[in-house]
């Protein structure tokens, strides 16, 4: 029997492939919406059974706060996280909130299927290897973490980091080359260096790694509208 889930998070792109994904399997999809930061109010006015709440930073300060007020004024609405591999205190802060499990944005989507069952039957849902990792992380902290989103970020040109955001928004061709001011056979040269940059096939492939590394969040001080001809 499917369930009556949601799809909440701030890259269209993911919540709609996601949604998609998820009704073919037959759960019955509610809404796929972003941004998340309206995720409470919505989540409390559909009253779903599972709500799948992505972020892109688990361990920051209010990441959870619309976990809290779903779980205060919807209790029996079972929440799961949908994140980048996170720290130990991000695990930590998405169960103090509320959330009845914590899922990797690559997982496949069998992996997310089994967790919105186990959230819906009121058990745990966490992959074992990343409550392992965090226990690992907390008994041998690392000096300095290798972090894979600067490092990616570092390969991209400033104006390929905003084909990569624009990309994760769930913008077409037409709509890049649009916003940016540029051909479209420009805007798709473009996608297909970033492609090849990050070592991905699809644009679905590389807004998922973007936001798995936290790319997308450290890119938005560098990605401000662009106008006019490429230069």
């Amino acid at each position: 029997m499917g369930v009556r889930l949601m799809v909440v998070d701030d890259h269209r792109l993911l919540a709609e492939a996601l949604a998609s994904a998820l009704k073919l399997r037959g759960h019955r999809v509610l809404a796929a919406a972003a941004p998340a930061a309206g995720a409470a109010d919505l989540v409390i006015t559909r009253a779903p059974e599972v709500c799948l709440l992505g972020t892109a930073a688990p361990a920051e300060p209010g990441t959870f706060d619309p976990v809290v007020r779903i779980k205060r004024e919807r209790p029996q609405v079972a929440v799961l996280v949908l994140g980048p591999v996170p720290s130990p205190r991000g695990i930590a802060a998405a169960f103090a909130a509320g959330a009845s499990g914590y899922v990797r944005h690559d997982e496949r989507i069998e992996g997310v299927e089994r967790a919105i069952m186990k959230a819906r039957a009121g058990e745990a849902a966490v992959a074992p290897q990343l409550l392992q990792n965090a226990f690992s992380e907390l008994l041998n902290p690392a000096a300095q973490p290798d972090d894979e989103g600067q490092r990616l970020l570092h390969m991209l040109t400033p104006r390929e980091v905003e084909v990569l955001v624009r990309v994760a928004d769930g913008e077409d061709t037409r709509l890049i080359a649009a916003g940016m001011g540029i051909a479209p056979s420009t805007a798709r040269t473009h996608v297909q260096r970033v492609l090849m940059k990050l070592g991905v096939g699809s644009r679905l492939e590389a807004a998922a790694l973007a936001a798995r590394t936290g790319l997308l969040d450290r890119a938005s001080p560098h990605t401000q509208p662009q106008q006019g001809p490429e230069s």
